[in-house]
């Protein structure tokens, strides 16, 4: 009983405020300052989304629109070529290998504070500020992603499997495709996941390189607060509408996820 008490508290603590959001995009402005605080929703949830969508500086649909294009070909990338690599470090020898992997680790230490600067200078080189190319091509390597493929490649492709698929004639890049990919479909479920919540909810670099004009939908979320005044039930209904993106991902990949932590655990 102590453990599912602890459960439902926990469950409790970590939905609440989900419901809250909630509650206070189905509100006006008049409850923010309330106490007791409004516990239930209220009718004014479609009247919000409508003034969210028509609020002339926050571009919200482009906002939502240019985050999934960024999210999606952003996570495609870095589940390919993280899977890619992984398997080179795992199964493949080559000449440096370690020295590679850990030059690799190693930018895993720097802040991505640190980078905004030199990353800037390039994309006004390119030419590309303003440009969605500015916020998904210096984001298609991971890696974190790399590190995680291999160790999970590591555990997942026996290399029996592989020394057969040579016998057999297959080319590296085929028992990649055919051997190596499929094993590590459920490693890949965990990255892609992980990668699609950090890209959609990346905020400092599309502020940096990005105009108004043209946002992802944190940069819109941020657009709603002006100097002068804070439209709350806007922020907040902003906020609701742009995490239901990430529910659906992980309704869609849930089970895979859960599997490939699971095949994890066991494994190790």
């Amino acid at each position: 009983m102590l453990v599912y008490l602890t459960l439902v508290v926990a469950i409790a603590l970590s939905a609440f405020p989900l419901y809250w959001l909630f509650v206070v995009a189905t509100r006006s402005n008049d409850i923010v300052g309330d106490w007791p605080p409004p516990l239930l929703p209220g009718p004014h949830f479609g009247e919000n989304v409508t003034r969210l969508f028509t609020a002339p500086d926050a571009n919200f649909l482009l906002g939502l629109v240019n985050s999934a294009i960024v999210s999606v070909i952003v996570t495609v990338a870095v589940v390919f070529f993280s899977s890619l690599a992984g398997f080179a470090f795992a199964k493949l020898r080559f000449r440096g290998q370690n020295v590679l992997l850990m030059i690799i680790l190693a930018t895993m230490m720097i802040p991505v504070q640190m980078g905004i600067i030199p990353l800037y200078m390039i994309m006004v080189e390119l030419g590309w500020q303003n440009r969605l190319e500015a916020v998904i091509v210096p984001f298609l390597v991971s890696a974190f992603g790399v590190f995680l493929m291999r160790q999970y490649a590591q555990r997942a492709v026996p290399d029996e499997l592989i020394e057969a698929a040579k016998v057999d004639g297959c080319s590296t890049f085929r028992i990649f495709c055919t051997v190596v990919l499929p094993a590590l479909r459920p490693g890949a479920a965990v990255l892609g996941l992980f990668t699609f919540m950090g890209t959609w909810n990346e905020f400092l670099w599309p502020l940096a390189v990005l105009e108004a004009d043209n946002p992802t939908v944190q940069f819109s979320l941020a657009q709603l607060s002006t100097q002068y005044y804070t439209d709350y039930t806007l922020m907040f209904t902003g906020a609701l509408i742009a995490i239901v993106p990430l529910f659906l991902v992980f309704l869609a990949f849930g089970k895979q996820i859960i599997g490939g932590i699971m095949e994890g655990a066991v494994k190790a």
